[in-house]
């Protein structure tokens, strides 16, 4: 491709472990901000599922800040396109097809589904297929096919017209709004979430944030060295801003629930659109911390379980989906709380665990999971003196 590669971001695999870990809290808290309203904890639950809520919108942004990051500098050819499109296709398609095939069938298969023959059943697959709808999460993904299919045209309008990168994030707020306000008082499209239109702020953050990432990231990475009382200030305020905006989003969003009160559908998005905007820089920041501590157990941890992010991002809602069906009969307090914990804990957990083991054991586990680390060469080698120390097992 004509350049030398990069500088790797390590510090990105643990922004990707704090968005999954946001992702699965929302999912796994889902149902008790349906079901608990009647607790004292409510306001915990109510708390938990719209103050982690940055998982996605976090996702999204980082999928934009890898693109930049690698393919700005690089010569815009064929050949170019054709390696991107290809490797989209193997590690991100794939993997959506066959999870898009298997939640189908769950959801054909389970209690009540109605009966459908043959062509039936494929038209209404492949019609949910084209529409990210055949499993609530899955939309995700629909939308960054979305953004793959441009993201050739942004990047030749950002290496034709150098200008547009100091503008990267006022053009993503600009063409997500034009959609927002135009979607609420000119037409309305159906499912407006599932457009790759509705997250253009978080995908022009991702592209600034990859393009200027060499220059300013001794603003974003907390380190004692970095540590001036200007940038201590610019810090201060970030989080206050952050807090501010998450803070009065869980706000709006419990009384809504609580109270029945209903606010202007633009200021939930308003709020939401900032306090997610922001929480990427901030993720950044902690990610830096946990990450450069001397990387610590805990750091090694959450960086393996970004490395494997797209794939518990697949696999959690199964285990939710099971998890569910034994659901406590019981009006117990502690119980409720200690199974929704559960869920949040073996969602997390079991995901983690299949994926990682696929990835080491599993033949074409790329197919499934997508992108996989590769198992380092010593820890092949521990596995095979353990093996010849123990061939018997």
């Amino acid at each position: 491709m004509g350049t030398a590669k990069k500088e790797k971001v390590p510090e990105l695999q643990v922004v990707r472990a704090f968005a999954i870990i946001g992702v699965i809290a929302v999912h796994s808290t889902s149902s008790a901000t349906l079901q608990m309203t009647e607790s004292h904890y409510y306001f915990f639950y109510n708390f938990l599922n719209i103050f982690l809520k940055f998982g996605t919108s976090t996702f999204i942004a980082l999928s934009a800040f890898v693109l930049f990051y690698n393919y700005l500098d690089r010569p815009l050819g064929s050949s170019l396109i054709k390696h991107f499109y290809k490797q989209r296709l193997l590690y991100i398609l794939v993997p959506y097809f066959v999870f898009s095939l298997i939640y189908f069938c769950l959801q054909q298969t389970s209690a009540g589904a109605p009966g459908m023959d043959a062509g039936e059943l494929t038209r209404s697959f492949f019609t949910k297929l084209v529409t990210g709808k055949a499993y609530t999460h899955l939309y995700f993904v629909f939308i960054n096919a979305q953004f793959y299919l441009l993201f050739p045209l942004f990047l030749w309008l950002f290496k034709r017209f150098r200008g547009l990168h100091s503008w990267a994030v006022v053009l993503g707020f600009a063409l997500q709004w034009a959609f927002v306000i135009a979607n609420k008082y000119y037409f309305q499209v159906e499912n407006r979430g599932s457009w790759v239109l509705s997250y253009m702020a978080y995908y022009m953050l991702g592209a600034a944030l990859g393009i200027y990432y060499p220059k300013i990231k001794q603003w974003l990475i907390v380190r004692k060295e970095h540590a001036s009382g200007t940038r201590i200030a610019v810090w201060s305020l970030l989080w206050l801003l952050w807090l501010a905006a998450g803070l009065s989003h869980v706000y709006i969003w419990y009384e809504t629930r609580m109270n029945g009160l209903l606010y202007n559908s633009l200021l939930y998005e308003l709020l939401y659109n900032i306090y997610a905007s922001l929480s990427v820089l901030v993720l950044l920041q902690i990610a830096s911390v946990v990450y450069h501590q001397g990387r610590s157990a805990l750091g090694r941890g959450l960086a393996q379980l970004g490395s494997v992010s797209f794939g518990v991002y697949l696999l959690h809602p199964i285990v939710l989906l099971l998890y569910r069906l034994f659901s406590p009969q019981t009006g117990t307090a502690w119980l409720l709380h200690l199974w929704y914990a559960g869920g949040f804990a073996l969602a997390l957990t079991l995901a983690w665990f299949v994926v990682s083991m696929a990835g080491r054991y599993l033949p074409y586990a790329s197919v499934f999971f997508g992108p996989l680390p590769k198992p380092k060469r010593s820890e092949l080698r521990q596995e095979a003196r353990s093996s010849a120390a123990f061939p018997g097992k």
